[in-house]
């Protein structure tokens, strides 16, 4: 079951754009969510992402929306990764099935409880400086090597981030809505860390490279471009 190393310390030491942010009922700026998403894989997906281009997704939120900057540069696997997921529509009404106060909220397990995944893993890019506030990360367990990624993600809402070992891929960071992030680790447990003490949805995730909305059968500019030319984080 993925969860993070922080835990056990969690446990004994337990911009301006957010004010555009509002809670929503319906999947809003995320669009349509897509009808029966397909839950498992039989294979990673290809690396079908452009590194130089700029890639944004949209989480809609049953608490409200935020977005996220995804680091394709950096991070060139984690970041397909995800961007293959959010176009099939693979996390279309998941939850974030874990809150921790001052650490993470953590989502993205079609089983809901921290065990379930997509059927594979990637080796996604583990950072040298941590995971600050903010951050957008990869959970695994801690018999996965460091970087695997299935398709859980957390994002790191609270101080406690900063002690995390770099094991954990690290693709992206909170560009605004930060405080729809924070409001959903408010819904943590009094002590120690599990299911927010109110569900919380994900309506759907949208994501874009350039500005451009990417949809399951979207082409993107480095498919374009090639063309023209001839799986609870724990440690």
């Amino acid at each position: 079951m993925p969860v993070i190393a922080i835990l056990v310390i969690v446990t004994l030491v337990s911009g301006s754009s957010d004010k555009k942010s509002s809670k929503v009922t319906t999947a809003g700026a995320c669009g349509t969510p897509v009808a029966n998403p397909t839950r498992k894989f039989a294979a990673a997906p290809p690396q079908t992402i452009d590194p130089s281009a700029n890639y944004t997704a949209t989480v809609c939120t049953s608490e409200g929306n935020f977005s996220l900057f995804l680091d394709a540069k950096t991070a060139p696997v984690a970041t397909n990764n995800f961007v293959f997921l959010a176009r099939q529509g693979f996390y279309d009404g998941l939850t974030f099935h874990r809150v921790v106060k001052d650490f993470v909220i953590q989502g993205g397990d079609p089983a809901g409880d921290g065990s379930g995944g997509p059927g594979y893993n990637v080796p996604g890019e583990v950072p040298s400086d941590h995971y600050p506030i903010g951050v957008l990360a990869a959970a695994k367990t801690g018999a996965d090597p460091a970087g695997s990624f299935g398709s859980q993600f957390f994002v790191v809402t609270g101080k406690n981030g900063a002690t995390l070992p770099n094991d954990y891929a690290r693709f992206g960071r909170v560009d605004q809505g930060l405080t729809v992030a924070k409001k959903i680790e408010g819904l943590a447990p009094a002590t120690g860390d599990g299911k927010p003490t109110t569900p919380v949805k994900i309506l759907a995730i949208q994501v874009r490279e350039n500005g451009k909305v990417l949809g399951p059968n979207t082409t993107t500019s480095s498919s374009t471009s090639s063309s023209s030319t001839t799986t609870k984080p724990k440690g």
